[in-house]
């Protein structure tokens, strides 16, 4: 679980529950009277606004709620669906809504009025305030869970889901906020939402909709996203995978497979067999296997959109001075766990969550090793987002351990075979002849949590038209190379769901990424560019997160700040908190003044500081277009920045890395969003 390169993963633990589905709307419709899943007990309804409520029933009939004093009818139209709106209500409760309809009653118990907030994105909002120890903690953990005892404060996650078409089920239902059921919700939304319930003061609803690692587009609907000529072929495609899915499903249903949400995930991978006996066996014939070039995530292979279990083979010749020795085994790092094993022995395993990051070394015991031939046998069990063994080319090595500079390379090629395959909390477990991997049926394309509108249609169209204030977002990080598409995506994803919603304008506060090392042709900074330039969009907000990074590790410890600052913008633009200061200083404009530059911005508080030192991360360029590192001074309101490297300036550009940590903030205590001053092409993104 891990962020790699443009694909950011995940939630370390198997949480909510993937459901891929196939079927029209229409064949999902029951004469049962119900309510749409967004609502059950313990909900809290969106204050001083029409609330819509709506579900199923028997076409025809009447259907009446009663609510807070209101009674509304209607009659279910011919496809079984209805809808009321409620008129709008104060803040306070508890309620108890009552629905009726020909002789049936749905009774809902222990309603709130109050604010209502959609928290979406990718692993940086999924991020359970109980973090993904030990690889990705969350700040002060342990005491913030046992203080999350808010019951006015409600908590809803809608559960892990791809469909083909937008559906109207989900799984998740609404939860007090307590110690146990804050650990495992989104952290910063959490946070975002016990900011808003203490400076309000009014019932708070969080519905959490988020999958790690997925990009923007998995989150825009079809009908949107065919406006961007990039996924018009994907999307032409997707219309022939419903059929071949279908195969699939029939297919996997014959297999073997285990309910993953009824196995103690801290010990079900150390107990289960996935095979060792024989494909770890030094004479087993692996010669049937295909081919895999290691270190690489098997996203980026045919193996495609894949979550489950990977056995990897490989062939050594070990020179007659080693044989006798103690031997170091060197992996780098594998997404998420392996178990290893040397000339069909046991040598070590790392079997538990949370230890994507962490290099694997293992020690080889002297009576395994023997001149000549030898196998390496390596099982990887993926989870969730990408997977394997995806280190760099030298940290794949054997060698002495008394001699580390005699070493035999182990990157290249390395025979594979899949033998497990996890969806949602359901792993299937190939088997042998026609049941094997290779025999699954093919698709036309890799259909995951990763493809277009997807996610859009299984977590977000089911919530359409639940009545809410606005939307925080958390995403970026798996569109890191790809900025200049995700200037036009990030809007339109945006005016998408404004205009699902039909609710005009709401507020949709975003983070914008925080810095790590992506590598030097990512070019996050290009992103984060792009997140700015979002801001242009109406009623939007962005939270800059320079100073909480971790170059090491994608995902910040740290997200009191990020869901505080979010609070910041809410409270500030849409509950009229004008008194607050909500964003550090944004970039407005530059004047050239002889051999300096004086930038000027927005937000700026009473005063611009420098924060633990001078003034850094600043780069200066002339005509040339070649920067240097410059010299900056806060003047005032305005920062003026020099080099004597460079006599005519033309260009100045701040924070412009991947893991740049720049000190700039305003009074206020809040960063400065990174910038550049010019438009050049020569830092067009890397494809």
């Amino acid at each position: 679980m891990c962020s790699k390169l443009g694909i950011t993963k995940k939630a370390l633990l198997i949480t909510g529950l993937l459901l891929v589905s196939f079927l029209p709307l229409k064949a999902q419709h029951s004469s049962k009277l119900r309510l749409a899943d967004i609502f059950s007990n313990h909900i809290v309804l969106q204050q001083e606004k029409p609330v819509l409520v709506w579900g199923q029933g028997q076409p025809g009939k009447m259907v009446t709620i009663q609510f807070a004093g209101q009674k509304k009818s209607t009659t279910i139209n011919h496809n079984g669906n209805w809808q009321v709106k409620l008129e709008p209500i104060k803040s306070g409760g508890p309620f108890t809504m009552v629905v009726k309809s020909n002789g049936a009653l749905v009774k809902l118990t222990d309603v709130l009025v109050g604010e209502v907030w959609l928290a979406s994105g990718q692993s940086n909002m999924e991020m359970p305030l109980k973090g993904w120890p030990p690889g990705a903690p969350i700040l002060n953990s342990q005491e913030e869970i046992k203080n999350a005892n808010y019951p006015q404060i409600r908590l809803f996650t809608v559960a892990k889901n791809i469909a083909l078409s937008a559906q109207d089920k989900m799984k998740g239902y609404w939860q007090v906020c307590s110690p146990q059921s804050a650990a495992d919700f989104s952290a910063a939304a959490y946070f975002f939402g016990r900011k808003l319930f203490q400076e309000l003061h009014v019932p708070i609803g969080i519905i959490h909709s988020s999958w790690g690692g997925t990009p923007a587009e998995s989150w825009v609907s079809k009908q949107c996203l065919m406006q961007m000529p990039d996924f018009r072929e994907t999307l032409k495609q997707l219309k022939t995978a419903v059929p071949q899915m279908e195969k699939l499903k029939d297919w996997l249903s014959q297999l073997k497979s285990v309910d993953l949400s009824k196995q103690n995930t801290q010990t079900f991978w150390q107990k289960t067999d996935f095979g060792d006996r024989q494909f770890s066996a030094s004479d087993f014939n692996d010669h049937f296997w295909p081919k895999m070039n290691l270190p690489v995530y098997w996203e980026r292979t045919e193996v495609g959109q894949f979550d489950g279990a990977i056995w990897f083979r490989k062939e050594i010749t070990i020179p007659q001075n080693w044989q006798g020795k103690i031997l170091r085994l060197s992996l780098g790092p594998i997404d998420d766990m392996d178990r290893v094993y040397f000339n069909g022995q046991k040598i070590g395993a790392h079997e538990r969550m949370g230890l994507w990051q962490l290099k694997r070394t293992y020690s080889i015991p002297s009576k395994l090793v023997q001149e000549g031939k030898n196998v390496i046998a390596i099982l990887v069990i993926d989870t969730q987002g990408g997977g394997g063994i995806y280190g760099h080319s030298s940290d794949l090595k054997l060698f002495p351990e008394q001699a580390v500079r005699d070493t035999i390379a182990l990157s290249g090629s390395w025979r594979y075979l899949p033998v497990a395959e996890i969806r949602g909390q359901t792993m299937y477990l190939f088997g042998n002849r026609e049941k094997n991997y290779f025999h699954r049926p093919k698709l036309a394309l890799s259909l995951g949590p990763n493809t277009p509108t997807v996610l859009y249609n299984g977590m977000i169209a089911p919530l359409i038209p639940f009545t809410m204030r606005g939307v925080i977002w958390y995403q970026g990080e798996s569109n890191v190379g790809r900025a200049k598409q995700y200037e036009t995506l990030f809007p339109l994803l945006i005016n998408c769901w404004r205009q699902q919603w039909q609710e005009g304008a709401f507020p949709f506060y975003y983070v914008q990424i925080a810095l790590f090392d992506y590598g030097s042709k990512a070019k996050s900074q290009l992103l984060r560019e792009a997140q700015f330039k979002t801001l242009k969009i109406k009623n939007t907000g962005m939270v800059v997160t320079t100073d909480i990074g971790d170059p090491k590790n994608i995902h910040p410890a740290n997200k009191q700040a990020v869901g505080n600052r979010l609070a910041l913008w809410a409270l500030a633009k849409t509950y009229g908190r004008k008194h607050l200061i909500f964003s550090g200083p944004l970039y407005k404009s530059m004047k050239i003044e002889g051999n300096k530059i004086r930038l000027f911005f927005n937000f700026v508080d009473s005063a611009l500081i420098a924060k633990n030192g001078p003034l850094k991360d600043f780069t200066i360029a002339g005509s040339d277009h070649k920067f240097y590192p410059a010299q900056a001074k806060i003047d005032g309101k305005t920062v003026v920045v020099w080099t004597s490297s460079v006599q005519h300036p033309q260009a100045v550009r701040f924070g412009w890395s991947n893991t740049a940590q720049p000190n700039l903030f305003n009074k206020a205590g809040l960063p400065a969003s990174p910038f550049r001053t010019d438009n050049w092409q020569d830092e067009m993104q890397t494809e």
